[in-house]
């Protein structure tokens, strides 16, 4: 008898597995290649202005957005009913620089670059103080027993090592953080700027030769824009010189810094809504996407239509048939918020302002990020393999369930073939820090980026809505589906076994 019991128990949990498989088929079946190539004509259209930060282009595009979610019946993720989450921003014109000492007129892209943000001023500095790598770590500190508050202190680039050519910091040959690229230039300007200093020079032929080039076009077009409480936070005067500027720094004490800065404010605008889990409301799936892109250029629009049209309509797609789940009665256990940020293309403004400043939900909460930007082409530098694939970054940084997760709904469900040719921290394209993933991962929110490769058209005004391969668009959307099917479904929340300090 016990043993009728038994099978019967098991044919009941069967049956309801694969009835629980066919009716998230039946949903995903519902993203179509007809409906994201509508949408996307829509959004990626010369009448949205290249959606530019803090434009009309850009407004436009949230009150579409929004009027979406209002009409599919989905609610705003914010508790006061708002489906906009404001991001207050400096739009910060380039500076115009001047530094000199008695001997010696620096030009700048020449010799130097601002690497920061600060107010006009004419800074006399008669007492420059060096302070070797410019380091301050437990294991190591350049700044002991020097007292540079208010002063204008001058690093090297580079870390030292051990006498077998190790790194005193990480023990092993592998750079930490104060010599790793962008790594070394924040690290070393956040060390100066905590130790009270009023300026601070980095030398570093390297970092100078790869950025001056990139300053001087983005200034060219007009300066960047930060977070506004960024630009209060981190204001201070920061150089970033050539070897030959910084041999003359090392030789002198003085020298006059005339610095002029203008910024403006910038007001944009983050989109949230959210289906609430049936069981789990308070554990959370982030899906993001940006919504920006670069706006208008000598008159034509740089319509974004991968960048980030594809992730956009993927995720509205997606909203569209957790809804209907929901509407059945089979929504989502866990709580789901489809987040659209804005400030992507000015340096992942959006997402850092939700993740550091003002997280809707608590970030402890939140059990996983599936971040889509660009998934409607195919990465012409990729010549073996199926057309039908998906580069994945950071599937496994964090989390081995939420990689296997992957793996499983994917072969279950799409059979894309899944490309991890980026999925490496130290990919000299940097791709896992250049989407918006970045500002959950860094706060061990296990993430999965999704992406196509870049192309001919990126950042260009013929990123058009029919250079889209809509079919390819369709299954990549609908395993960011299967896959957020999951997470929000399984009995537990995906586990972080690789959490990063």
């Amino acid at each position: 008898m016990k043993l009728k019991i038994t099978i019967l128990l098991l044919l009941l949990v069967a049956n309801h597995n694969i009835g629980q498989s066919q009716n998230q088929q039946t949903y995903a079946s519902s993203i179509t290649a007809e409906e994201l190539k509508e949408k996307l004509y829509i959004y990626a259209s010369d009448e949205f202005e290249g959606r530019e930060t803090g434009d009309i282009g850009q407004k436009l595009a949230v009150e579409y957005l929004k009027d979406h979610y209002k009409k599919l019946g989905i609610d705003a993720a914010k508790a006061d009913g708002n489906y906009f989450q404001n991001v207050p921003l400096v739009s910060v014109n380039p500076p115009k620089v001047s530094i000199k000492t008695e001997d010696n007129s620096f030009e700048y892209y020449k010799d130097f670059i601002s690497i920061t943000d600060a107010e006009t001023a004419v800074i006399d500095v008669q007492d420059l103080v060096l302070v070797g790598y410019g380091i301050k770590d437990p294991l190591y500190n350049d700044y002991k027993d020097i007292d540079v508050t208010d002063k204008v202190v001058v690093a090297i680039a580079g870390e030292p090592t051990n006498e077998d050519g190790t790194n005193i910091i990480s023990g092993t040959k592998k750079n930490s953080k104060w010599s790793n690229g962008r790594q070394e230039l924040s690290s070393k300007r956040d060390a100066a700027k905590e130790q009270g200093a009023k300026a601070f020079f980095l030398i570093n032929e390297y970092l100078f030769k790869r950025y001056a080039p990139y300053y001087k076009k983005r200034d060219e077009q007009g300066g960047e824009s930060n977070l506004a409480l960024d630009v209060a936070k981190k204001s201070m005067y920061g150089f970033l010189v050539s070897e030959a500027m910084g041999a003359v720094l090392l030789k002198t004490n003085s020298l006059e810094i005339d610095y002029n800065q203008k910024n403006a404010v910038v007001t944009s605008e983050n989109v949230a809504a959210m289906i609430k889990g049936s069981e789990k409301p308070d554990e959370y799936i982030i899906l993001s996407a940006h919504l920006d892109h670069v706006g208008m250029h000598d008159g034509e629009v740089f319509n974004g239509a991968d960048d980030d049209g594809s992730g956009t309509v993927a995720i509205l797609e997606i909203a569209e048939a957790l809804k209907s789940a929901q509407e059945n009665g089979q929504g989502p256990k866990r709580s789901v918020i489809f987040l659209h940020v804005t400030g992507e293309e000015k340096g992942l403004l959006g997402s850092q302002y939700y993740t550091d400043y003002d997280p809707i939900v608590p970030l402890a909460q939140t059990v996983a990020n599936l971040n889509i930007d660009m998934i409607g082409r195919t990465d012409p530098k990729r010549t073996e393999g199926k057309r039908n694939y998906i580069y994945l970054i950071g599937s496994d940084k964090l989390s081995t369930e939420l990689h296997n997760l992957s793996e499983d709904m994917n072969s279950k469900y799409t059979n894309i073939e899944l490309d991890y040719t980026y999925n490496d921290e130290n990919d000299p394209n940097r791709f896992y820090y250049r989407s918006d993933h970045y500002n959950f991962a860094k706060n061990n929110i296990p993430i999965i980026f999704y992406f196509n490769g870049t192309h001919a058209d990126y950042h260009k005004a013929t990123d058009t809505p029919d250079k889209i391969e809509y079919d390819l668009l369709e299954n990549r959307t609908r395993l960011v589906f299967h896959t957020t099917w999951e997470l929000a479904n399984r009995d537990e929340a995906v586990k972080v076994d690789k959490a990063v300090e």
